[in-house]
């Protein structure tokens, strides 16, 4: 007779497959599908349990967690409901080739598919937002399943992974588990010596290269700068990922962001030879499809073989890890090609510079309420340089797109989903990673009211982070649309000016409200001695909606009116 007195519950063996892969946070609501797997989280040593107030701030949380260390955090949540709000930040995970492991109570294994109490096919629901998603019906195959999500999470082009459990299953002992499937990521075959030696001499002899850099070589900067300055190539970040080469290097040629200034544009537009790197050249970074354009040759390395000519036509694509595949680039022999004298990329890098500069009647602005530049040219002259920025969906993204300069690497957290809510849970999961860092979260009001609940968690968790929020009183994005494309608004208000530095003191948190460039700075430089967490209220002028136009100049250009 076989003896279970030594056997564990399935919940402890999937807790300790997640420990021994580096995991050290989870995020959840708690719910009534999954208790015994919270409680084995709780009582881990390794395992860090992080209740939330929302689902969704649970998944923006474990994205922003893993984005800042490369190791995958953990996102639970209960059936139907639970599953559902935090679909939104699994999403995000998705379209940013974030390592995620989701955990999804589930009904009982005798009621599945008679639609139980808060029943859904969770396996569908999923698909389609992560790199795979499994319902698991047998107690003792939870370890051997968890342990292949953390594998296929972290191999290839980085992903979430779902699994949803049926509510009597984690609290059922089993025997220790058999031989597990490796935990850690396949590694991506190396750039091979040929194809190194075909991109080294097709960048050799090229006018004018340069590089598309994107979140697959977050980790790769030293061998990318490495890379850029043995071709004398001028270097663009994707979309949201500027932090993947130092800013201020003469070389760095900008942010290929939405509403890209078109001098900034024009080194990629004359560029005769574009390598991709670790980028999967989305709507935004190719400025909807159009570059590169067509007389550029591209050539493209990724981790994924699904990316390679996705988008893009390439002469040769590459299935490669981005740090071993720019390190061989640059130590590759130079040819007689190269150093060109016109590849002086000086002019370029000092049309990007123009566009990070105030203008001067944003410096002279008098109000009503502040410039949107001044604020974020406040927060260059008083925040550390090598803060963590987490930022929001808005209109406000622009300006601190073009005004703040990432010198650091992995100090951008922000979503190309464009998730509105996002910026103040990703805040708590980058302090909560890296706790001797500056962490800054930077919102509208329309976002920080989304998810601002979880100012609450960050005062429990101890995550004292800066919350810069842009209160104009309206959905700034959506009114700037309208007005440009109908010449009126419609539901884009929201009441105010609210006391949203109030709204953070209710949650325990610490609130102050910014009318000036002075109250900022003062705010700014108080929140960076706190021992927890700070929101401080900016109010900004709501017709300053862009930073190339105001709202009653697009309402006006068609006679309208909000």
């Amino acid at each position: 007779m076989t003896d279970t007195r030594d056997w564990r519950t399935a919940a402890e063996e999937v807790v300790d497959v997640l420990a021994a892969a580096g995991i050290r946070r989870c995020y959840t609501v708690p719910g009534e599908s999954f208790l015994e797997l919270a409680d084995a989280m709780h009582r881990h040593d390794r395992i860090r349990l992080v209740s939330t107030r929302h689902e969704g701030g649970a998944a923006f949380m474990a994205e922003a967690d893993a984005k800042s260390t490369g190791v995958p955090a953990v996102a639970a949540a209960t059936r139907g409901p639970g599953a559902a709000n935090l679909a939104v930040g699994v999403h995000t995970a998705t379209q940013d080739s974030t390592p995620m492991i989701v955990f999804l109570g589930q009904v009982e294994t005798d009621y599945l598919g008679r639609e139980a109490f808060q029943e859904v096919d969770l396996t569908a629901f999923y698909a389609p937002i992560t790199k795979w998603a499994t319902t698991v019906t047998r107690a003792d195959r939870l370890a051997e399943v968890t342990a292949q999500a953390v594998r296929t999470a972290t191999t290839g082009r980085p992903g979430p992974v779902a699994i949803a459990v049926p509510g009597d299953l984690f609290g059922q002992r089993v025997p220790p588990p058999a031989a597990l499937p490796g935990l850690a990521a396949l590694p991506a075959p190396p750039l091979g010596d040929e194809q190194r030696d075909r991109v080294a001499a097709w960048l050799d002899g090229a006018r004018r290269p340069v590089i598309i850099a994107g979140g697959g070589a977050r980790g790769a900067r030293e061998p990318l700068v490495r890379a850029a300055e043995r071709f004398q190539a001028g270097v663009y970040a994707s979309w949201r990922r500027q932090d993947v080469f130092p800013n201020d290097h003469p070389l760095y040629l900008g942010h290929l962001g939405l509403g890209c200034p078109p001098p900034v544009l024009r080194a990629l537009e004359e560029a005769d030879a574009v390598l991709v790197v670790g980028c999967r050249l989305s709507e935004t970074t190719t400025q909807t499809y159009r570059l590169p354009g067509g007389a550029a040759s591209v050539a493209q390395i990724d981790i994924s073989p699904d990316q390679l000519g996705a988008v893009a036509g390439v002469w040769l694509g590459a299935q490669a890890d981005a740090g071993q595949a720019l390190r061989a680039l640059a130590e590759s022999e130079p040819g007689h090609e190269s150093g060109r004298p016109d590849r002086d990329w000086s002019p370029a890098h000092a049309a990007w510079a123009d566009t990070t500069r105030v203008p001067a009647e944003a410096a002279a602005h008098q109000g009503p309420g502040l410039h949107p530049w001044q604020v974020v040219e406040c927060m260059r002259a008083t925040l550390p340089e090598d803060s963590v920025i987490t930022n929001d969906a808005g209109n406000f993204a622009a300006f601190l797109h073009r005004g703040w300069l990432f010198r650091h690497p992995r100090t951008q957290i922000a979503p190309t989903s464009g998730a509105m809510g996002y910026a103040i849970p990703a805040a708590i999961g980058a302090k909560l990673a890296a706790p001797h860092r500056t962490v800054v979260a930077v919102a509208g009001d329309g976002g920080a009211l989304m998810t601002g609940s979880e100012l609450e968690t960050a005062v429990r968790a101890g995550a004292a982070i800066t919350v810069v929020v842009f209160q104009n009183g309206m959905y700034g994005t959506i009114a700037m649309h309208q007005a440009r494309e109908l010449g009126r608004t419609a539901a884009i208000d929201i009441s105010g000016p609210l006391d949203l530095a109030g709204y953070a003191r209710a949650l325990g948190a610490n609130g102050a409200t910014a009318t000036t460039v002075a109250e900022l700075a003062a705010a700014l430089a108080k929140a960076a001695a706190a021992e927890g967490p700070t929101l401080i209220d900016v109010r900004t002028d709501p017709d300053v909606i862009s930073p190339g136009s105001t709202l009653s100049a697009l309402l006006g250009e068609h006679g309208g009116h909000g």
